[in-house]
């Protein structure tokens, strides 16, 4: 069982908490990035980072589903219902993880996904 370590302290004029929560908004993420005192904190600049490769995995994933989705339009009815269903239940799926990484950062958690979240904490330790 790992434990977990929560972050106490400010950022700026925001707790670390909130400011690693508004990192999820793709506009503050790219902000705190650039602009200090944000830019120096470790716990800020790693939900930036998960935030902004969690966007880019799911623009990645639109483009599949759409490449898919001209494909499988020529199968009768499997094909359109792919169409309808699977980029919905994605993007319920990114919605979900969304607020569970918001959740998490305001909990004070470092919480990774299992790709970005590696490419994140490396680049927040760069910092």
């Amino acid at each position: 069982m790992r434990t977990v370590q929560r972050v106490r302290g400010t950022v700026g004029a925001l707790p670390e908490t909130v400011a690693g929560a508004l990192a999820y908004c793709i506009v503050p993420a790219i902000v705190f990035l650039l602009v200090e005192p944000y830019s120096k904190n470790r716990f800020v600049r790693f939900h930036s980072f998960q935030c902004l490769g969690m966007c880019l995995a799911a623009v990645v994933l639109g483009a599949g589903l759409r490449v898919a989705g001209y494909v499988l339009f020529f199968i009768p009815l499997l094909g359109r219902l792919f169409i309808l269903l699977v980029p919905m239940l994605v993007g319920l799926a990114f919605f979900i993880v969304w607020v569970v990484l918001i959740v998490k950062a305001l909990q004070g958690e470092m919480f990774k996904l299992p790709l970005v979240g590696e490419f994140a904490e490396r680049k927040a330790a760069e910092g």
